[in-house]
């Protein structure tokens, strides 16, 4: 099966109401980015230090935080501020530095578009045949069109509310351009890719029964991971650990239940 030719949703999977325009209070993002940053960065760095102790012999101490995952992220806005002393804006879907780069309103939900180029530029206005912008000196190159950005997006968002999102994916279809729709959480996982790349995880656990989850974003060649497991219950797995990494000896593990020190759940 083929990837999309098009970034599906560029990670954005939420449905209206869309930060579209910029300014307004600050917004929560959907899940908790620095977390899943900072675990990231932690994998990383613990595969690198296995690496290094396996070269040299000698382990390392790994110092992983929030706030370190939460500011190395900041990227191009805290390069922009540390160089030029530019503070950050809020910009909605809008890119700071590309225009156009954002989503927009389409007839029946959004679609984001992302001219990374002058080229780019061009094949949006021939599929949204308004060739004419392109012989408009205001948008000649990048830098002209985030100084006129007002007018360039006003143009551009009258002609996208004039048809559907899949008509507009449609029509970008090969031209280079990477476009993609604001999806729902439903129609994620009714996405072919989505499935295609096995993105959802089925696992029986112990009292829930069935249950589904996301599935990992990494898979190799040359091996299969272990099938996966449900989270464990809250001493599941007590008598495991106490015999197999422990090494306590039967008696003394009934020992330990029986004067409740320990306890091993039930369902399990």
């Amino acid at each position: 099966m083929q990837e999309h030719k098009y970034i599906k949703g560029f990670g954005i999977i939420t449905r209206p109401p869309v930060a579209l325009v910029p300014g307004g209070e600050p917004v929560r993002p959907g899940v908790a980015m620095t977390d899943l940053a900072a675990g990231l960065y932690a994998h990383g760095a613990v595969m690198a230090a296995l690496l290094q102790r396996h070269r040299t012999g000698t382990g390392s101490h790994i110092d992983c935080n929030l706030l370190s995952a939460q500011v190395s992220c900041l990227s191009h806005i805290a390069a922009n501020y540390l160089n030029c002393g530019w503070e950050a804006r809020r910009w909605g879907t809008a890119h700071e530095s590309i225009v156009p780069y954002q989503a927009f309103t389409t007839k029946d939900g959004h679609v984001v578009v992302a001219a990374g180029n002058d080229k780019q530029f061009v094949k949006v206005c021939q599929v949204l045949q308004l060739r004419e912008l392109t012989e408009e000196p205001r948008y000649r190159t990048n830098k002209l069109r985030v100084q006129n950005r007002k007018q360039l997006i006003e143009t551009l968002s009258h002609r996208f509310r004039q048809h559907t999102t899949s008509e507009w994916l449609r029509f970008f279809e090969g031209s280079g351009v990477p476009v993609g729709p604001i999806n729902s959480i439903q129609e994620v996982f009714c996405d072919t890719q989505v499935k295609h790349n096995n993105l959802i995880l089925e696992m029986k656990h112990p009292t829930a029964g069935l249950i589904r989850v996301p599935g990992p974003a990494v898979h190799y060649s040359s091996f299969e991971p272990p099938e996966a497991t449900p989270p464990p219950l809250i001493g599941q797995h007590t008598v495991q650990v106490l015999r197999n990494t422990l090494s306590y000896t039967d008696d003394a593990i009934k020992s330990l239940l029986a004067s409740k020190v320990v306890a091993q759940n039930v369902a399990s």
